[in-house]
């Protein structure tokens, strides 16, 4: 019971993270929802502001295709870029290091929720843009 005159201090909902008497609260919440989001999408990508890539171009879907055959039957990505690529990146489908907004939407917004890998066992992903039918592959973030 408090003391006569005086009212019971109330906890409040403080947002900034520091309790009284200039003790950190602990953000239970924040890691809950890292913990929920790593869940839900098994593992979670450290956020990177660039990204190594290599991408195979196509202009028809067909030919797109086949060079997802011959990746899914254990060839290297870079071999398959230099055999199927139809743009500038056909030296291994290196597109080097690019930053955020350097690259079509489409096409970053998939190379930036890609694991990295390498070219001999590489995770792609497929893409359509204007330029035509992209296969791409991440080989480092940071």
């Amino acid at each position: 019971m408090p003391p006569k005159n005086k009212t019971p201090i109330k906890a409040k909902d403080n947002k900034s993270g520091v309790g009284g008497k200039g003790k950190a609260v602990s953000s239970s919440n924040k890691k809950d929802k890292d913990d929920a989001a790593s869940a839900s999408s098994g593992k979670q990508l450290k956020p990177a502001t660039a990204i190594s890539s290599r991408h195979i171009l196509c202009e028809k879907h067909s030919k797109k295709e086949e060079a997802l055959t011959k990746l899914r039957e254990g060839a290297k990505f870079d071999d398959v870029a230099k055999e199927f690529s139809e743009d500038k990146a056909r030296q291994g489908g290196s597109l080097g290091w690019k930053t955020r907004g350097a690259l079509d939407a489409a096409f970053e917004k998939a190379a930036y929720d890609l694991e990295p890998s390498t070219t001999a066992t590489p995770k792609f992903v497929e893409v359509k843009t204007a330029h035509g039918y992209h296969i791409i592959m991440v080989e480092a973030r940071r």
